[in-house]
């Protein structure tokens, strides 16, 4: 019987060297796929690189925003906020009171700016996650 008969129309049978499923076979095929296998990984890697590259962009520009957002609203908010708070108390501790109060608002703000610089975010997970699956199926077909 033909092993061509039992495959799908329209296929080629397979060479001898791809029937051959010997130790020799085996490692010859391994050694051809081992590149490709670590080329596409490292293109996975880049991209995950890209990525992390694209929050970090991302974090920069909240700090940078809310820095800014922080001066101006700093400026406009002590100035009429002490000369509100001055009419029922000493001016200096009206302005004590409202710069207190713009500080703790722009630490939040720096605060949440700084969640985008954790490290997790930088950590390729797929990649990792790729690259161990890998070696799982190294690992199994070499022995």
């Amino acid at each position: 019987m033909n092993k061509q008969d039992t495959e799908l129309p329209g296929s080629r049978p397979l060479p001898a060297a791809e029937q051959d499923a010997s130790i020799v076979g085996l490692l010859r095929q391994l050694s051809h796929e081992v590149p490709v296998l670590f080329s596409k990984e490292l293109a996975l890697a880049k991209a995950e690189f890209q990525a992390s590259l694209t929050t970090l962009k991302a974090g920069v520009a909240a700090v940078a925003g809310g820095a800014i957002v922080l001066l101006a609203g700093l400026i406009i908010l002590l100035m009429s906020a002490v000369y509100a708070l001055s009419m029922f108390m000493a001016p200096w501790l009206a302005a004590l009171i409202v710069g207190v109060v713009v500080m703790i608002i722009g630490f939040t703000m720096l605060q949440s700016g700084k969640k985008q610089f954790e490290p997790s975010h930088f950590k390729p997970d797929r990649t990792l996650d790729a690259l161990n699956k890998d070696q799982e199926a190294l690992r199994r077909r070499v022995s």
